[in-house]
């Protein structure tokens, strides 16, 4: 008789083998740091880029179920207001994550008769809404617009063009004035994901679109309340039929219960902070360690907070972010299938609580690792 689990661990084996393999490890996070087995590391892993500090919510009671079946706490509806009026758009839906609200829109926006268009390197949830949904599925090369107009061109019916703000794996921005044009041009829906530009890009924090100024272009917008803002959740912003779309057919809204109103609450109270001072001196820490990476002849293609330095091989991107952790630096190797195949990168996450001290420390052990690693 064959082992009752033999196949399942055939698979972890071979996840092994590829040096794929992920453990959890208990943590403990604090403003910069992070406390692992004992060991207080500076923290490169961290989508807080803000660094916005804590404030002190009340505890409420939590709903336990969806927000159409137990009562919609008056928090939503005020934060919500808050966020249309930060994308400039008519009206705002709150998803427990990020996440969620990708699976959730994308789903109820697109149907058998749809053709998404997505770009190859889109974050995990907005590929596994795409499988999902029962639209075709059309992906162009990278910020390729010459690659995605061809597609178009070739396409009938209706069509949706979607797209991140700031790439997260790679730290590079979308083309999004050229995809606003193309989009407008033939008469196309656009979605943007724009989780890790958001609040961090733009005027007053407001986004990649504000950035390129196609702000009104932006049919739907995507994004979390969990990285530049530091808190929790996910939320779409858009006109309001494409919303009122998705509260009655969203499964990922619908059939889930929601956030406490205390969480509600810590949002919006960094929301109606003073983020543009934060946003300033966080991009005066991004541009410091892009120069100094320069200086050091550590190449990246990244123009943003996220910084990938790609490493290539899985099992030399492990010991290099075991290096950097024996040196006092958290930060984590990223593989197969975040990234593909090959292009294993260590990605660095530039906050506003680190200080000038701290990243210049950082880029001397990321000196020592290039020279170690013989990275060139």
């Amino acid at each position: 008789m064959k082992p009752k689990f033999g196949i399942i661990e055939k698979k972890i084996s071979v996840i092994k083998k590829n040096n794929l393999l992920r453990n959890l490890q208990d943590s403990r996070v604090e403003k910069q740091y992070i406390f692992q087995n004992g060991q207080k590391l500076l923290n490169f892993s961290s989508n807080d880029y803000l660094g916005i500090k804590p404030s002190k919510i009340r505890h409420t009671q939590f709903q336990s179920s969806s927000r159409l079946v137990s009562g919609n706490d008056s928090s939503f509806s005020i934060l919500e207001k808050k966020l249309s009026k930060h994308k400039s758009q008519e009206k705002t839906i709150i998803f427990p994550t990020g996440y969620m609200a990708n699976i959730g829109t994308i789903s109820s926006i697109v149907d058998k008769e749809s053709t998404i268009f997505s770009d190859e390197l889109n974050h995990a949830s907005i590929v596994e809404a795409c499988k999902l949904s029962s639209a075709k599925i059309k992906i162009f090369k990278h910020n390729n617009m010459e690659d995605l107009e061809r597609k178009i061109r070739s396409t009938n019916g209706k069509k949706v063009i979607i797209t991140e703000g700031i790439f997260s794996m790679d730290g590079d921005w979308s083309q999004l004035d050229q995809i606003s044009e193309l989009a407008e041009k033939h008469g196309i829906i656009t979605i943007l994901d724009d989780a890790h530009g958001d609040f961090v890009l733009g005027r007053d924090g407001r986004g990649t679109s504000n950035f390129f100024n196609v702000e009104k272009k932006i049919d739907l917008y995507v994004s979390s309340l969990s990285k530049g803002l530091g808190s929790f959740g996910g939320y779409a912003s858009g006109k309001k039929s494409l919303i009122d779309l998705c509260i009655n057919t969203s499964r990922t809204f619908i059939y889930t219960s929601a956030l406490p109103a205390s969480i509600n609450q810590y949002s919006l109270d960094r929301l109606e902070l003073d983020r543009e001072s934060y946003r300033k001196k966080l991009w005066d820490k991004i541009n410091l360690f892009h120069k100094r990476l320069e200086e050091i002849e550590l190449p990246t293609n990244s123009t943003s907070q996220i910084i990938p330095i790609v490493i290539g091989k899985e099992k030399t991107a492990v010991e290099f972010s075991k290096f950097l952790k024996k040196n006092g630096i958290f930060a984590q190797a990223i593989r197969y299938p975040t990234v593909k195949k090959g292009e294993a990168r260590i990605r660095i996450s530039i906050t506003g609580w680190l200080s000038e001290n701290e990243i210049e420390y950082s880029v001397q052990i990321l000196e020592k690792a290039k020279r170690k690693f013989n990275l060139k």
